[in-house]
Protein backbone atom coordinates (compact mmCIF):
# COMPACT_ATOMS: atom_id res chain seq x y z
CA UNK A 1 0.00 0.00 0.00
CA UNK A 2 2.43 2.46 1.33
CA UNK A 3 4.79 1.77 -1.77
CA UNK A 4 1.52 2.39 -4.49
CA UNK A 5 0.78 5.16 -2.61
CA UNK A 6 4.61 7.12 -2.91
CA UNK A 7 4.39 5.58 -6.67
CA UNK A 8 1.79 7.70 -7.12
CA UNK A 9 2.60 10.34 -5.10
CA UNK A 10 5.93 10.95 -7.40
CA UNK A 11 4.36 10.41 -10.40
CA UNK A 12 2.12 13.64 -9.49
CA UNK A 13 4.77 15.61 -8.15
CA UNK A 14 6.59 14.53 -11.79
CA UNK A 15 3.93 16.32 -13.72
CA UNK A 16 3.40 18.78 -11.01
CA UNK A 17 7.14 19.56 -10.83
CA UNK A 18 7.48 21.00 -14.63
CA UNK A 19 4.27 23.42 -13.86
CA UNK A 20 5.57 24.69 -11.39
CA UNK A 21 9.23 25.26 -12.20
CA UNK A 22 8.29 26.17 -15.73
CA UNK A 23 10.83 23.79 -17.16
CA UNK A 24 13.61 26.25 -15.94
CA UNK A 25 16.61 26.04 -13.45
CA UNK A 26 16.36 28.63 -11.26
CA UNK A 27 17.48 29.31 -7.28
CA UNK A 28 14.61 28.75 -5.22
CA UNK A 29 13.32 32.40 -4.71
CA UNK A 30 12.99 33.29 -8.51
CA UNK A 31 11.08 29.30 -9.22
CA UNK A 32 8.90 30.17 -6.24
CA UNK A 33 8.48 33.73 -7.96
CA UNK A 34 7.99 32.09 -11.27
CA UNK A 35 5.27 29.54 -9.86
CA UNK A 36 2.97 32.37 -9.22
CA UNK A 37 1.45 31.21 -6.19
CA UNK A 38 4.24 32.32 -3.68
CA UNK A 39 2.85 35.44 -3.73
CA UNK A 40 2.73 35.38 0.00
CA UNK A 41 6.07 33.61 0.56
CA UNK A 42 8.16 35.90 -1.55
CA UNK A 43 6.66 38.69 0.45
CA UNK A 44 7.65 37.22 3.69
CA UNK A 45 11.12 35.95 2.44
CA UNK A 46 11.89 40.02 1.77
CA UNK A 47 10.13 41.18 4.86
CA UNK A 48 12.30 38.71 6.56
CA UNK A 49 15.65 39.97 4.64
CA UNK A 50 16.05 36.24 3.57
CA UNK A 51 16.00 36.52 -0.03
CA UNK A 52 19.91 36.93 -0.22
CA UNK A 53 20.73 33.84 1.94
CA UNK A 54 17.80 31.40 -0.57
CA UNK A 55 19.83 32.72 -3.52
CA UNK A 56 22.56 31.52 -2.05
CA UNK A 57 24.31 28.49 -2.52
CA UNK A 58 22.62 26.24 0.08
CA UNK A 59 21.61 23.47 -1.44
CA UNK A 60 18.27 24.00 0.92
CA UNK A 61 15.06 22.04 0.74
CA UNK A 62 12.25 24.54 1.36
CA UNK A 63 8.72 23.23 2.19
CA UNK A 64 6.84 26.43 0.81
CA UNK A 65 3.33 27.05 2.12
CA UNK A 66 1.51 28.14 -1.28
CA UNK A 67 -0.62 31.28 -0.87
CA UNK A 68 -4.02 29.55 -0.12
CA UNK A 69 -2.03 28.01 3.24
CA UNK A 70 -1.33 31.93 4.49
CA UNK A 71 -4.76 32.79 3.89
CA UNK A 72 -6.01 30.39 5.98
CA UNK A 73 -4.42 31.59 8.72
CA UNK A 74 -6.44 34.06 11.24
CA UNK A 75 -7.39 37.07 9.93
CA UNK A 76 -4.61 39.72 10.36
CA UNK A 77 -1.61 37.13 11.05
CA UNK A 78 0.49 37.51 7.82
CA UNK A 79 0.16 41.67 8.13
CA UNK A 80 1.39 41.42 11.68
CA UNK A 81 4.52 38.91 10.84
CA UNK A 82 5.25 41.21 8.00
CA UNK A 83 5.66 44.17 10.68
CA UNK A 84 9.40 45.56 10.99
CA UNK A 85 9.25 45.07 14.46
CA UNK A 86 8.12 40.83 14.29
CA UNK A 87 11.10 40.45 11.99
CA UNK A 88 12.70 37.60 14.33
CA UNK A 89 9.35 35.77 14.67
CA UNK A 90 9.10 35.93 10.96
CA UNK A 91 12.56 34.34 10.05
CA UNK A 92 11.65 31.70 12.85
CA UNK A 93 8.55 30.89 11.48
CA UNK A 94 10.44 31.05 7.38
CA UNK A 95 13.53 29.32 9.10
CA UNK A 96 11.19 26.39 10.34
CA UNK A 97 10.37 25.57 6.88
CA UNK A 98 13.89 25.10 5.28
CA UNK A 99 16.27 22.42 5.98
CA UNK A 100 19.97 22.25 5.09
CA UNK A 101 20.68 19.85 1.93
CA UNK A 102 18.88 18.84 -1.01
CA UNK A 103 16.22 16.11 0.14
CA UNK A 104 13.72 14.61 -2.36
CA UNK A 105 10.82 12.47 -2.32
CA UNK A 106 12.52 9.60 -2.85
CA UNK A 107 15.08 10.43 0.27
CA UNK A 108 11.64 10.33 2.86
CA UNK A 109 10.33 7.81 5.51
CA UNK A 110 7.86 7.17 7.59
CA UNK A 111 8.05 9.14 11.04
CA UNK A 112 11.48 10.64 9.42
CA UNK A 113 12.80 13.95 11.76
CA UNK A 114 14.45 16.29 10.19
CA UNK A 115 16.64 19.38 11.49
CA UNK A 116 15.39 22.62 10.42
CA UNK A 117 17.32 25.77 9.66
CA UNK A 118 15.37 27.68 12.26
CA UNK A 119 16.82 25.02 15.08
CA UNK A 120 13.49 22.99 15.59
CA UNK A 121 12.51 19.66 13.80
CA UNK A 122 9.94 18.61 11.50
CA UNK A 123 8.05 14.98 11.14
CA UNK A 124 7.91 13.44 7.85
CA UNK A 125 4.86 11.22 7.77
CA UNK A 126 4.55 9.07 4.28
CA UNK A 127 1.32 6.84 4.97
CA UNK A 128 -1.94 7.89 3.46
CA UNK A 129 0.04 10.93 1.37
CA UNK A 130 3.41 12.60 2.46
CA UNK A 131 3.18 15.34 4.84
CA UNK A 132 5.40 17.82 7.17
CA UNK A 133 4.13 18.33 10.80
CA UNK A 134 0.56 18.68 9.84
CA UNK A 135 0.88 19.82 6.32
CA UNK A 136 -0.07 17.89 3.30
CA UNK A 137 2.83 17.89 0.22
CA UNK A 138 0.47 18.86 -2.59
CA UNK A 139 3.81 19.32 -5.03
CA UNK A 140 7.32 17.73 -4.70
CA UNK A 141 10.54 17.94 -5.90
CA UNK A 142 10.03 20.92 -7.82
CA UNK A 143 13.82 21.69 -8.43
CA UNK A 144 15.83 24.98 -8.54
CA UNK A 145 19.75 25.21 -8.95
CA UNK A 146 20.35 25.31 -5.32
CA UNK A 147 18.07 23.17 -3.87
CA UNK A 148 14.03 21.98 -4.01
CA UNK A 149 11.13 22.93 -3.13
CA UNK A 150 7.69 20.88 -2.17
CA UNK A 151 4.61 22.60 -2.14
CA UNK A 152 2.42 22.57 1.51
CA UNK A 153 -0.85 23.42 2.33
CA UNK A 154 -0.23 24.77 5.27
CA UNK A 155 1.61 27.17 6.89
CA UNK A 156 4.02 25.03 9.85
CA UNK A 157 5.09 26.98 13.28
CA UNK A 158 7.54 26.02 15.44
CA UNK A 159 7.19 24.51 18.89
Amino acid sequence: MFRRTFIAFAAAASLTSAAYAGGHSKDIVDTAVGAGDFTTLVAAVQAAGLVDTLKGEGPFTVFAPNDAAFAALPAGTVEDLLKPENKDKLVSILTYHVVPGKVMSTDLSNGMKAATVQGGEVTIMTEGGVSVNDAKVLAADIEADNGVIHVIDKVILPE
